[in-house]
């Protein structure tokens, strides 16, 4: 973890499992809402593995897409991955981007605010980048009231570990993700026209297997958790949760929604 971040970076694979195929699948409903346009220089603010910023120039005729993240692990694995000459990628925090001042037609954020202890300080970066009129949008999950497979999770931990029930608490109580957080920073930060909006995705899992992978590994929230477990309550834990994620059927394929708070504004000339 780092000051402006609380998000437990570790792996490229990790992240693609716990948090990068499910923002590759959000990055179309949020660019539906936040926009593209020929032309543009865009940037992509805490690009994970860079899927957002892949998708930009896959669906617009963008003539730079640029990629910062924390992580350099997360920037090498999407320096690898996305083969785009237009996408440029590079390790950067949210909260002290090195850009100049209007450098960006659109600056984009998907998944990564209510990560930054200081968004505040993120989002005042965001705008200072984007150049007099441009778009300025970003998503977040709404962690309490529409992360299902999330909360399938914790919330049965929560009953065999009063930890998990700490962590619950910090979980679902993150900066931006009670309804009209994210429009109230965007017109605090000084953003016009800005408009939120809830997106909603499917998160699909081929079995049991497929939805605990996450948590055996070492990025993000849940994994972070389940590491500081003994032997027997890791084992107990992962029990309880395979019966909830069974429901009483056989293994296989579960459907889970998933919500995204998404806000965009302009910046005034």
């Amino acid at each position: 973890m780092n000051a402006s971040s609380t998000f437990v970076a570790a792996d490229g694979e990790g992240y693609e499992l716990n948090m990068g195929r499910w923002s590759r699948r959000l990055a179309l409903p949020f660019l539906d809402f936040a926009g593209t346009a020929e032309g543009e220089r865009v940037l992509d603010v805490g690009c994970g593995t860079g899927h957002l910023a892949a998708t930009v120039a896959a669906v617009s005729r963008a003539s730079e897409v640029h990629g910062v993240d924390l992580a350099p692990v997360y920037v090498e694995y999407a320096r690898r991955h996305h083969a785009d000459p237009r996408l440029v990628f590079g390790v950067g925090d949210a909260c002290s981007l090195a850009y100049p001042d209007d450098a960006f037609d659109r600056v984009l954020s998907l998944l990564v605010l209510h990560f930054v202890p200081r968004a505040e300080e993120a989002i005042a970066e965001m705008r200072r980048v984007a150049r007099p009129g441009a778009v300025v949008g970003a998503a977040v999950w709404d962690a309490r009231g529409g992360w299902v497979a999330n909360r399938l999770f914790f919330d049965t931990a929560s009953v065999l570990d009063p930890k998990a029930g700490e962590r619950r608490a910090r979980n679902y109580t993150r900066p931006l993700t009670r309804p009209g957080e994210l429009a109230a920073a965007w017109r605090a930060a000084g953003f016009r026209d800005v408009t939120e909006r809830s997106l909603c995705i499917r998160m699909d899992f081929t079995s049991f297997a497929d939805y605990w992978a996450p948590y055996l590994g070492n990025d993000g929230p849940g994994a972070e958790y389940v590491r500081t477990l003994d032997e027997a309550m890791r084992a107990r834990i992962e029990g309880a949760v395979k019966a909830a994620y069974l429901d009483g059927e056989a293994d296989g394929v579960r459907s889970f929604a998933a919500l995204a708070y998404a806000v965009k504004g302009t910046v005034p000339p």
